[in-house]
């Protein structure tokens, strides 16, 4: 069984900073890209940040310049620094991974829970 884990969101004024955290745990035999989606009251789930094995990543055009994707492959931890936060930013993010289990010969893709990002004065 394999579980994500999404932390670090919150209540943040207009300029300011978040860092959220995601956590893989259980029988993980290799994590490929992972991922941050958000999903903002009346709009779809859209792609925020992605960062592949080797350490590639791709951004939303929104948030280019703002936010940060990084991973600790030892701790199996993603991690999306925000900066500069705006009101449309508001949202609930999720993490996405591509996982091996381990003993399991197919990837498949599991979301954390979700966590709140509110920006506002």
């Amino acid at each position: 069984q394999v579980q994500l884990v999404e932390s670090g969101g919150g209540l943040v004024q207009p300029g300011g900073s978040l860092r959220l955290s995601c956590a893989a745990s259980g029988s993980i035999f290799r994590i490929n890209a992972m991922g941050w989606y958000r999903q903002a009251p009346g709009k779809l789930r859209e792609l925020v940040a992605t960062i592949r094995g080797g350490g590639s990543t791709t951004y939303a055009d929104s948030v280019k310049g703002r936010f940060t994707i990084s991973r600790d492959n030892a701790k199996n931890t993603a991690y999306l620094q925000m900066n500069s936060l705006k009101p449309e930013d508001t949202a609930v993010y999720y993490c996405n991974a591509e996982i091996f289990r381990t003993g399991v010969p197919v990837a498949y893709d599991y979301w954390g829970q979700g966590t709140q990002v509110t920006v506002s004065s």
